[in-house]
């Protein structure tokens, strides 16, 4: 399905952001794949959106969303599963399966694709600890097997050495001998301590080595400040709301106000998870 002129606000947990010129969701890999052997636009890839601010200009290009690439298999010792699944559902399979080491995916708000890309993590666990294998597409539409020793993985970081391509699926091998973590713990954590049911990207910042960004936000008193309709969560300091019809600008001059205090005030760097488009 292609739609034109489509407001990226529909799909950014943000719920802000401009529009994306041409909007694409394949119901399959295979036409994903065909489309974009004739498409000659950028290309931006959207699974969940919850880490993701589009400027209020807009996307002059392609927005791919993930929506429908949510496969899940399970083989042996290993779990395949689609791009666009969210890690919540990913979570639940492999526990239904009687497969350990998921259960810190059930509180993280986003899909399978964003994880493998910023190695999304919680409670002490990453995600590319468990990846088995992956399957890339190029932006010609040609489909690889990749393999951990092809990325450079780090903290919230995950570099290809192969450019121009994106995840379209993953195996894992969930290969724990007990639970690690109990899901109704986690969720209870994350619900006491996270602005959940608010628009957000989840945390906005890296921590800093040796530090916690929520903290240095904190003792900073930015708790609750606003700029327009954008405000730091009186929840958790790491955490950006649009509390009031917020703009892209709103966050995103909120964001840069956060580095300059923190910069100010102790002499550290704030590097951003969210990916501002």
């Amino acid at each position: 399905m292609l739609k034109y002129n489509e407001p990226m606000s529909k799909h950014c947990s943000l719920r802000s952001g401009g529009e994306t010129s041409q909007f694409f969701q394949p119901v399959d890999i295979q036409e994903l794949s065909a489309f974009l052997k004739s498409n000659t636009k950028p290309i931006l890839m959207v699974g969940l959106g919850s880490n993701l601010l589009v400027r209020d200009k807009g996307f002059k290009g392609v927005t791919v969303h993930t929506k429908n690439l949510k496969e899940l298999t399970i083989s042996d010792n290993s779990i395949e599963s689609g791009a666009g699944t969210s890690l919540a559902k990913l979570s639940r399979f492999a526990l239904a399966n009687f497969k350990y080491g998921a259960e810190f995916l059930s509180a993280i708000p986003g899909s399978v694709g964003g994880a493998l890309a910023m190695n999304a993590g919680a409670f002490g666990s990453e995600i590319w600890k468990y990846v088995v294998s992956v399957k890339t597409m190029n932006f010609s539409g040609e489909i690889q097997d990749r393999f951990p020793g092809d990325f450079e993985i780090s903290y919230r970081s995950t570099v290809h050495k192969n450019s121009n391509e994106f995840f379209v699926s993953a195996v894992f091998n969930f290969n724990l001998e007990k639970q690690n973590d109990n899901v109704g713990e986690l969720l209870k954590k994350r619900n006491s301590t996270q602005p959940i049911g608010l628009p957000s990207c989840g945390s906005v910042f890296k921590n800093p080595k040796n530090h916690f960004a929520a903290q240095l936000i904190e003792s900073s008193g930015l708790k609750g400040y606003c700029i327009g309709g954008a405000c730091v969560s009186e929840k958790h300091a790491n955490y950006i709301i649009n509390q009031n019809n917020a703009t892209a600008m709103d966050i995103e001059k909120l964001i840069a106000h956060i580095q300059d205090t923190i910069k100010q005030k102790f002499n550290i760097e704030l590097e951003t998870e969210i990916i501002i488009i």
